[in-house]
This record gives structure tokens, C-alpha cells and sequence, in this order.
């Protein structure tokens, strides 16, 4: 059981999921109109939350659950559960390293390699905050009958 003045992370968590959906989808639709200063502000805080995301994950998995939480609800919701949970855990971990050469190569002005990169990327990552609410959702807030 979490530890009682740390047991909002898990909100937390799944709030800064969101900032960081909502920051991706408004950075493309800057950088689609052709807003540079758009996307570099708006990307930043979608980096930014994703940041603080994970910085807040790992605190509460290794050192308040220690572990990982266990889905309660029926067989064919942990089906569904784990069809959702399998490709996030392995898309979030995929992610990280394109995440951080696609920062690399818009800070070294190489945007036709930043550009090859978040075109793939940008899905992935969008994909893996969205999920990441939603097994929030499943092991938090939904009931578990």
C-alpha cells in the first residue's frame, strides 16, 4: 500500500501524461503551420512533462510500491489490461533514445534528421501517453468488477 502523503502520484502521473498529449499535439499543429518558435516552446514542455513523468514514476515504483501494481479486475479485463499495458511498457522504453537524438539533432540545427526521426517518433510517443492514462484509469479509477 502506498505510503499516505505520497499516494497521489499515480494522479500525478497521469496528469503529466496529458500535459505532455496536449503539448505534442499543439507543437505539431505548430510546426505544421509553420511556427518554429510554435513547436520549439511547445515540444520543450511536452519534453519537459514527459521529464518529470518519469522522474515521478521511477520515485514511486522503486521506492513506494516497490514494484509494480498488480491489475484486481475480472479475466477478460486484465486481457484488455495487458493488451494495453504490454506495447506501452515496451514502446516507453523503445521511445527514449529517439526522444533524445530528436533533441540532439533540433539542438544541432540538423533538422532533416530531426525531421526523419519524429515522423516516426511522434506517434509512438503520443501513443504512449495516451495508454499510460489509460492504464491509470484501469488500475485507479475504473472498478475492478
Amino acid at each position: 500500500m502506498p505510503i499516505a502523503p505520497i499516494s497521489f502520484l499515480p494522479t500525478l502521473n497521469a496528469i503529466l501524461n496529458l500535459i505532455s498529449v496536449y503539448f505534442l499535439i499543439v507543437g505539431r499543429k505548430a510546426v505544421k503551420r509553420g511556427d518554429i518558435s510554435g513547436h520549439w516552446k511547445n515540444m520543450t514542455k511536452a519534453l519537459c512533462a514527459s521529464g518529470l513523468f518519469l522522474a515521478s514514476y521511477l520515485f514511486y515504483h522503486f521506492f513506494v510500491l516497490q514494484g509494480s501494481m498488480r491489475y484486481e479486475g475480472g479475466a477478460f479485463m486484465r486481457f484488455i489490461y495487458l493488451i494495453i499495458l504490454i506495447p506501452h511498457i515496451l514502446l516507453a522504453v523503445a521511445q527514449l533514445p529517439f526522444i533524445i537524438a530528436a533533441v540532439v539533432t533540433a539542438l544541432k540545427q540538423n533538422f532533416t534528421a530531426h525531421i526523419r526521426i519524429t515522423k516516426k517518433l511522434w506517434p509512438v510517443w503520443l501513443y504512449v501517453n495516451i495508454t499510460g492514462v489509460l492504464v491509470y484509469l484501469m488500475l485507479y479509477v475504473l472498478p475492478h468488477g
